[in-house]
């Protein structure tokens, strides 16, 4: 029994009846398998002990015993665990190096110099341009804006914005330039519907031209220059056509104002208004005829001119009547009981 109770005492067993037998030597684990009630040994490690050997020793090995069973647990965890960590940061970095020596060398490809801009990029842009300048709105032509905005998009990605705008004002003004000199050539009955036509033709182009060179505008014309896209294009119209041609179309206006009908109503308020919205300093030159299509054109009524306000409706009715316009019967009574 003494024997016995000497072994029992060397055994340490937990609920799961897994035994665990210190010794001098070494400790020898049992584990209890489903198969046989027998427990079986388990392999025997170098060095074991409930401490750390030494500061010395590369593999310390501790055995604690819980209700869960034996755990082991290796003192070199951290420093493997260590060494993976710059492993994987070395690898990481070299990762990003190679992704950023392959953007790099990528963009490098992708470089669009000043020949592929001469010789790709402009051309198309140029084609389109010119469609959208000398379109006929009866016409119907198939122009990719989603294309001609990726080009302007590349072009001042590529550093190549001033070159671009520099191209587009060129390109325009050749182009205003011929206008000028079409209308040169125009006969007096047709020259305010000729100019009516190349100004409403120049702002429709113009609606589609600025919003596919919008980046450019964005990042070039506005950052650098301090201006907008949309107000150089118009004072090329201006100077290079209206300027022009102001001094033979005020007085053909003048004309056609005093003569009713003569020109259509909406082609004589589309003039007027386009005049002035290009420069409204030109409504000193008849003030009289900007009044009747611009409001608040002349000054402020006074009161001590009222009666000089009223000499002047009169003389206008007069003028009308005198032109085929009559003022009709005044009286209340009705043409059909004037027959009566």
């Amino acid at each position: 029994m003494e024997d016995m109770e000497e072994e029992s005492s060397g055994l340490n067993d937990d609920h799961n009846h897994n035994y665990c037998e210190n010794r001098a030597s070494g400790q020898v684990h049992y584990l209890r398998t489903e198969l046989s009630n027998e427990p079986q040994p388990l392999p025997i490690l170098p060095v074991l002990g409930t401490r750390d050997v030494g500061p010395q020793g590369n593999h310390a090995k501790v055995c604690s015993s819980s209700s869960s069973g034996s755990k082991f647990m290796d003192s070199d965890s951290s420093s493997v665990s260590s060494d993976t960590s710059e492993t994987d940061s070395s690898s990481s970095a070299s990762i990003a190096g190679k992704l950023t020596l392959n953007s790099a060398s990528k963009f490098l490809m992708n470089a669009m110099t000043e020949e592929d801009y001469r010789t790709t990029y402009w051309p198309n842009l140029e084609k389109a341009i010119d469609h959208l300048l000398i379109q006929n709105p009866m016409d119907h032509i198939s122009i990719s804006y989603e294309q001609i905005y990726s080009y302007v998009y590349k072009c001042v990605c590529q550093q190549h914005s001033e070159l671009l705008y520099k191209d587009l004002m060129l390109k325009i003004t050749t182009h205003l330039q011929q206008v000028s000199s079409d209308l040169q050539i125009s006969p007096p009955g047709n020259f305010i519907e000729n100019f009516n036509i190349a100004l409403t033709q120049y702002t429709d182009a113009l609606q589609c031209i600025v919003p596919v060179f919008i980046y450019m505008n964005k990042f070039y014309i506005e950052t650098k220059l301090n201006r907008h896209l949309r107000e150089d294009l118009m004072k090329l119209f201006t100077d290079h056509v209206a300027e022009k041609h102001v001094n033979t179309l005020i007085p053909l206006l003048l004309e056609a104002h005093s003569m009713p009908f003569q020109v259509r109503p909406s082609t004589m308020a589309s003039v007027v208004k386009g005049l002035y919205t290009l420069r409204p300093d030109w409504a000193h030159l008849a003030p009289a005829l900007f009044s009747g299509f611009i409001p608040q054109i002349n000054p402020p009524t006074v009161e001590s001119q009222l009666s000089d306000y009223a000499a002047r409706d009169q003389k206008l009715q007069m003028e009308l009547s005198l032109n085929g316009f009559p003022r009709g019967d005044q009286s209340r009574k009705r043409a059909s009981e004037e027959s009566a």
